[in-house]
């Protein structure tokens, strides 16, 4: 059952945060400030919704707030910089003020991710990985801020493997970071779930993940309530979702998975408990 047991890590921020993964699953509770994301488009369409939703998260067990300021479905409309920065700069200030938790910013443009990090951000993560605007990699490396570089198929050639695709994208990423000279204890890897890629890619990609521990580097994923866990399940509507999600979050957890982002943090985290105790089991039944 268990295909890979979780590496104990540290995760280098900005600010002088560091984050210990590895022993235990980490959740990341999104917060997207949007009118039209797929699952909670509209639902914080002024700061105190964003600031409330943003504590029920953290009450329910998430560490880490991903704040972000565009969709990124598939058909979603997209927005100026002003436009995000103007939506998630509020909230991750406010965020910064009144909370001591670790703050993510959504965006794959530098100069959001520098005004966010300036704000208070920790974290910058980019589902484009460095390669819609590189000079992210320069302001991880002069910040110190943690860098989640993600695999997307989106508008480019993709191998027919999907963990060929993998190491095709995500080893150039790499190369982009080393080349700025970001420290590698900076760097969080994401599969991209869901990013153009259809269901039975995205339960492949699931099925062999623990290929991808050769990279030597900590996991992010995301499934939250994404298309195919409906396809697969029978589940139209997003919300509805959230058991398969967490279905997800067990298996990805037992094939290496450290960091879990997520919208229904109480029940990722149940689940998540879970796994936990069940590596942890394993870790030493295998040491006696």
């Amino acid at each position: 059952m268990i295909k890979s047991f979780p590496i104990k890590r540290e995760w280098r921020l900005a600010h002088g945060r560091v984050l210990e993964t590895g022993v235990q699953s980490v959740i990341m509770g999104i917060l997207n400030i949007t009118p039209d994301s797929f699952s909670d488009g509209g639902s914080h369409k002024t700061l105190n919704a964003a600031l409330s939703s943003a504590r029920a998260m953290l009450d329910a067990g998430a560490v880490i707030i991903d704040v972000g300021g565009e969709s990124t479905r598939p058909d979603a409309a997209t927005v100026t910089a002003q436009e995000e920065q103007d939506r998630v700069l509020p909230v991750i200030e406010a965020l910064a003020r009144e909370t001591g938790c670790l703050i993510s910013v959504d965006t794959y443009r530098t100069q959001t991710a520098k005004l966010a990090v300036a704000a208070g951000a920790h974290i910058v993560n980019d589902v484009w990985g460095l390669q819609k605007e590189p000079d992210i990699a320069n302001l991880a490396a002069e910040t110190g801020a943690g860098l989640v570089i993600m695999h997307t198929g989106r508008d480019r050639d993709v191998a027919a493997d999907v963990i060929e695709d993998q190491y095709v994208f995500l080893e150039r990423s790499l190369e982009i970071a080393s080349a700025a000279g970001v420290d590698r204890r900076q760097i969080m890897l994401d599969p991209g779930f869901g990013f153009a890629k259809d269901t039975q890619q995205n339960v492949v990609l699931m099925a062999r993940f623990e290929q991808l521990q050769s990279f030597g580097l900590p996991w992010l994923v995301g499934t939250s309530r994404k298309r195919f866990t409906g396809a697969v399940s029978g589940r139209e509507i997003a919300a509805e979702r959230d058991a398969a999600t967490a279905a997800t979050s067990v298996m990805l957890r037992l094939s290496g998975a450290d960091i879990f982002r997520v919208h229904n943090v109480a029940l990722n985290r149940d689940a998540l408990m879970m796994a936990d105790a069940v590596l942890n089991a394993a870790a030493l039944t295998k040491k006696a």
